[in-house]
């Protein structure tokens, strides 16, 4: 049994003519890890929904035509089609789509979250209801499961939707609930499939993605015959780190190398593909956060000064965690080049604030009670400056950075502190690590595997 769908030559379509807004949003990850904190804290359930054929159900706003599909054609072969709904293949259908979808959610009572347009939110005095959105993929948490149900018949007399049960997989990520409560959050069908893809399946299994005296460079070496492949496995590397902060640092070195990749530099790649070959089942361990107190949100932030070999730009990395989990994290080169640790430090530091006033805006629109953040900081330099208010000469070009986050911490909406080398979390975002170091940073980001988890939850009952 085959199935046939009508597609549109949207490739023909032309801007201002047939099409005009294309941008469709989505939900952030970080929203999705926010909202599964809280839903196994408080215990709400998560529910999954599915639209059949979302596409189908957009209104288009411009006047669309086109040719009569192939065996359903009319006589005269000089009439078109009109198009009144949107179609797959059109350029706006996913825009389309989900103005219909927020527009019938409105009508139900929700309102669009201002940090993540892709979140609504529904309240009462009784009762909150989250809707999230992923294209089609729905995701339904609630204190009020009689109001589920509600929402879930007046979405399903709007269109045709499958009820999923429990989250269980959502957009290449495998949902494990365990019995303590906890979750875990894995992409191993992903990865397994990214493994074979790339015939790395029964390679030799490494104990690190990387090795502790890795140098990469742009020059020298012999290029690497097939960069096509390269820029497609380092890409869906990419998309692997949702769930394994453990590679970020690793994939964001393999990645600056896309335009000419060297032998060397797929060798590094094959590297982390055998270290995913063995940890394929590791994940992100997601557990209840304490209920009698406010959220705590606590941040990493580490810089690995002047180490490009290429351009002496640093390497900066965060983790932010709120409550016992990780919702967000990265490891990125910084766009500038700078003259001392402070200065990279400090630039650092701006940037796990900015996302931190983010997780906040959102944590007060989900009216959700969260202590001060607290900002963890290696350098005592940094930390000087941050809390001393007078600007030096040496100190003006970084002086936007300074005067944002030292006005978080005048209004004491923010505390910075140090914290001793030896306990840098966030270590296996910024350096190349032996494998006794990594393996136990690793344990502290909360990157696990599923079984661990679980003896985790056996031995507190022991």
């Amino acid at each position: 049994m085959y199935k046939a769908r009508l597609v549109a030559k949207g490739f023909h379509q032309q801007l201002g003519m047939d099409y005009n807004e294309t941008f469709s949003p989505v939900v952030k990850l970080i929203t999705i890890r926010i909202l599964l904190t809280l839903t196994i804290t408080f215990q709400w359930p998560l529910e999954q929904l599915d639209i059949n054929n979302a596409f189908l159900n957009g209104l288009l706003n411009e006047k669309v035509y086109m040719q009569q599909p192939t065996c359903f054609q009319h006589s005269d072969k000089t009439l078109v089609c009109k198009l009144h709904k949107a179609i797959y293949g059109l350029k706006q259908a996913p825009k389309q789509w989900f103005e219909k979808l927020k527009g019938t959610l409105f009508s139900l009572g929700f309102t669009t979250s201002k940090c993540d347009n892709s979140l609504f939110i529904h309240f009462s005095s009784t009762y909150k209801l989250y809707v999230l959105v992923y294209v089609d993929d729905i995701i339904v948490t609630r204190s009020s499961q009689s109001h589920v149900q509600q929402l879930i018949s007046s979405l399903n007399s709007a269109f045709a939707l499958k009820q999923l049960g429990k989250l269980d997989y959502f957009l290449g990520i495998e949902v494990k609930h365990l019995q303590d409560g906890s979750l875990h959050l894995n992409q191993s069908k992903y990865v397994k499939d990214l493994l074979e893809r790339a015939h790395m399946h029964l390679a030799k299994s490494a104990a690190t993605p990387m090795a502790s005296n890795c140098k990469l460079t742009k020059h020298g070496g012999q290029s690497f015959e097939d960069p096509t492949l390269y820029k497609s496995i380092v890409g869906a590397l990419q998309y692997a780190t949702i769930t394994r902060p453990d590679i970020a640092f690793s994939v964001n070195k393999v990645c600056q190398f896309l335009s000419q990749p060297l032998q060397d530099h797929w060798t590094t790649v094959k590297r982390i593909l055998r270290y995913l070959q063995c940890t394929n089942t590791y994940g992100i361990h997601l557990k209840p956060a304490p209920t009698l107190v406010p959220l705590f949100i606590t941040t990493f932030c580490d810089v690995d000064w002047a180490t490009d070999t290429d351009d002496q730009k640093s390497i900066s990395g965060a983790c932010l965690f709120l409550g016992p989990n990780p919702i967000t994290w990265w490891s990125k080169k910084q766009n500038t080049i700078s003259r001392s640790s402070t200065e990279v430090e400090y630039r650092s530091l701006a940037l796990a604030t900015q996302e931190l006033s983010w997780v906040e805006s959102l944590l007060t629109e989900l009216q959700l009670p969260y202590k001060t953040p607290l900002v963890l900081c290696d350098n005592l330099n940094t930390i000087a400056m941050a809390h001393n208010h007078v600007l030096h000469n040496r100190t003006k070009h970084v002086e936007l950075d300074l005067f944002f986050v030292r006005d978080k911490i005048q209004t004491k909406t923010l505390h910075v502190k140090h914290i001793p080398s030896e306990f840098r979390t966030i270590d296996v975002l910024t350096k190349h690590l032996s494998t006794n170091k990594f393996l136990s940073l690793r344990r502290q980001l909360k990157v696990q595997e599923a079984s661990v988890a679980s003896m985790g939850y056996i031995r507190d009952l022991g």
